[in-house]
């Protein structure tokens, strides 16, 4: 591509990367079943500016760029197309602010979740989304799919966090959204209209997000142990009834307690149809823990622990976040994204068991609980056309049933490429066409990662 010299000279060295060993790294994230092109190039800016510069670079010449974050999505919204350009933000790493007193950070679209976390956590806040992913996968990431995570089910996903964002446009231009104060009314909520975006409508380079202060007392960890997954989802619709709100509420069918244990020993019981993983983290935590020990045994649980111990509670967390890793290990995956209303988790856990049976295929189940969103994870012996086939309309019927429950085809990996087709289920003709209007609007050349989101 003849104009990549013109950026060459634009951008300072080390900013693009034409070497084709190199860009292997970029061309997709972690969805085993979606296809990546090839890019022409790999940009990756330090600063706004430069990222503006690429922005008014694309828009005169009319190439396609698709925004990057870690490259940890599921559902290949960040596969690069044919002769794009791909806008990698992970140098983008800087924790411009963060200041306690009016609960805010003001970070760069590449700082790694974890690392924010961290550093709140230094001036005695915390950061509440909190991916599985949070240790690898990166702020603007998270953002561009609105990302949940484990502690969802009190504090909401990523867009209840973000107060205000800095976005580069289609062409190059710098829109800043929202405000650091807690109410903000003024002009449309573009800050709101970016999230859950997949980098469609512009590239997200800063964020200015919400933090909490670090609770008083202890959280308190509990686990519950079920003879029957549908048990399970019961317990979770009971405490959902009641006046406390934990704030986790974590599930793990058997294939994915046993995955765990084949991975590392943690010492979880493998004859389990189901575990309940859950905390309180409120200033009356242990009468909050032990009261959902309550519901969870009256729904059938046949073993229930909690404790406030710190190094005891990080040891029975650790065990959730192992699942991702562990079934990443077991072979290739398709890792499903559901949401249903809680009151049907029962049947919706139920139906993903049914549908494995009839498919032949090995499913295991992990998720968010508390706020309905599953991720069966479907195990493949290998990725062969037919297997890939079969996974897919496997996959599919996941999401069809969970729609006819009332829910989504997707809790918080986003769209991409991977469920495009399957988005006309849920969103009627008029949802895409105002979808259609607003891309239009902000993107009327379609350089801004095409053919994904809807």
């Amino acid at each position: 591509m003849a104009a990549i010299d013109e950026l060459v000279r634009d951008l300072p060295s080390q900013v693009l990367i034409t070497d084709p060993d190199v860009m292997e790294g970029y061309r997709r994230d972690q969805a085993d079943l979606v296809s990546a092109g090839t890019p022409a190039a790999v940009a990756r800016p330090v600063s706004t500016e430069q990222v503006s510069t690429i922005m008014r670079w694309a828009w005169r010449h009319g190439v396609t760029v698709v925004p990057r974050g870690a490259g940890t999505g599921l559902s290949g919204g960040a596969n690069a197309i044919d002769g794009c350009i791909v806008v990698s933000l992970e140098r983008m790493t800087a924790l411009r602010e963060i200041d306690p007193v009016d609960q805010v950070a003001v970070v760069e679209a590449g700082v790694i979740t974890a690392d924010l976390e961290r550093a709140a956590r230094r001036k005695g806040m915390f950061y509440p989304p909190d991916p599985g992913s949070f240790e690898i996968s990166t702020i603007g990431g998270n953002i561009a799919t609105n990302a949940g995570g484990m502690r969802c089910v009190k504090y909401g996903v990523t867009r209840d966090s973000v107060l205000g964002l800095e976005v580069v446009l289609a062409d190059g231009r710098v829109l800043r959204t929202g405000a650091r104060s807690i109410k903000n009314v003024a002009g449309l909520d573009l800050t709101s209209l970016f999230i859950g975006s997949e980098g469609t409508l512009g590239v997200i380079t800063a964020a200015t997000v919400r933090l909490r202060p670090q609770p008083a007392t202890p959280p308190a960890v509990f686990v519950a142990s079920f003879p029957t997954l549908p048990a399970a989802g019961q317990a979770v619709a009971a405490i959902a009834a009641t006046a406390v709100t934990p704030s986790m509420l974590e599930l793990m069918d058997n294939a994915t307690i046993n995955a765990i244990e084949d991975y590392r020993r943690m010492d979880l019981d493998r004859s389990a149809a189901a575990l309940l993983v859950g905390q309180a983290d409120g200033p009356d935590a242990q009468i909050e823990a032990e009261r959902i020990a309550s519901v969870c045994q009256d729904a059938g649980a046949d073993y229930v622990v909690f404790t406030q111990d710190p190094d005891e509670a990080d040891g029975l967390i650790a065990a959730r976040r192992l699942a991702g890793t562990a079934l990443l290990d077991a072979g290739p995956t398709v890792i499903e994204d559901i949401g249903v209303p809680r009151s049907r988790l029962a049947e919706m856990l139920a139906e993903i068991e049914e549908i494995g049976r009839d498919a032949k295929i090995r499913i295991a189940t992990v998720g968010h609980a508390g706020d309905g969103n599953l991720h069966p994870v479907l195990v493949l012996d290998d990725t062969d056309q037919a297997t890939r086939d079969h996974a897919l309309g496997v996959a599919e019927a996941i999401c069809r049933a969970a729609l006819a429950y009332g829910g989504t085809v997707t809790g918080e990996h986003g769209v991409g490429m991977l469920k495009r087709d399957w988005l006309a289920a849920q969103l009627d003709e008029t949802a895409i066409d105002v979808h259609g209007r607003i891309k239009a609007a902000l993107d009327p050349r379609g350089l801004l990662n095409p053919g994904r989101a809807w």
